[in-house]
């Protein structure tokens, strides 16, 4: 790794912890480590989402590509929505080992309506109207959708967010807090990336608890399997 990139990753790490300091004050070390590190996968997937999106997009334009989209014919509109109705085709995106997300688990949707989420709002959920009653709920939603579209989540993503006795402002704060995490770096894997900040948050985490760094929280990724691994006491979770 070379001093530009430690400089950038020294750089995210004590930004993040300063403002995330500022709003643990309302829950327990235990509590908030569950909140920041569920977050910070949902905003790790969605950008990979969206890169794999802007892939797609330079495909369907590029004539020598398998998946080009011959514009002959259609109008400036009707290329557009078939572009858009592509987009939603959840094989181009495992086929990159990319999780495909519903509308409702990617980061910009959550970070756009959890404001409104406050008190309470009505939004299409799985093509369906939904009342969504905190941003907890909205942020409990948003990993439903993950678990329920990616089988291989099914039961391990933990869902406390409706249960946390936080202020609902507090989660927007942390919503906008993780916003600023940078997955798509030019020369860091966003993985790497990933992997640093699970390992920075959980020590920091541990000291918090009054352990010691490492001592019941390790993390480890693997660039080659796109898998990340978190292991907390024994219990081992894989995310791919």
């Amino acid at each position: 790794m070379n001093e530009l990139e430690q400089q950038f990753l020294h750089q995210l790490e004590s930004k993040l912890w300063n403002a995330a300091d500022k709003l643990r004050a309302t829950l327990d070390a235990a509590q908030y480590k569950h909140a920041v590190l569920g977050l910070i996968f949902v905003k790790y997937v969605s950008d990979a989402f969206s890169m794999r999106q802007e892939e797609i997009k330079a495909e369907f334009a590029n004539p020598e590509h398998e998946y080009y989209l011959d514009p002959d014919g259609l109008s400036a509109d009707e290329l557009a929505a078939e572009i858009a109705e592509e987009l939603e085709q959840r094989d181009y995106y495992t086929e990159q080992n990319v999780f495909w997300l519903p509308p409702e688990s990617r980061w910009q949707f959550l970070q756009d309506n959890a404001p409104l989420a406050i008190g309470s709002v009505e939004l299409t959920i799985a093509g369906k109207p939904k009342k969504i009653t905190s941003v907890g709920h909205l942020i409990d939603t948003a990993l439903e959708g993950v678990e329920r579209d990616n089988p291989k989540l099914k039961g391990v993503l933990n869902k406390p967010y409706s249960a946390l006795r936080i202020d609902q402002a507090k989660l927007v704060e942390l919503i906008n807090l993780i916003a600023t995490i940078p997955f798509n770096h030019q020369t860091l894997n966003s993985k790497d990336i990933l992997g640093h900040v699970y390992e920075y948050f959980l020590s920091q985490f541990a000291l918090a608890e009054g352990k010691k760094g490492g001592q019941f929280y390790t993390m480890s990724y693997s660039p080659c399997s796109n898998k990340v691994h978190l292991q907390e006491s024994r219990e081992i979770v894989t995310f791919s």
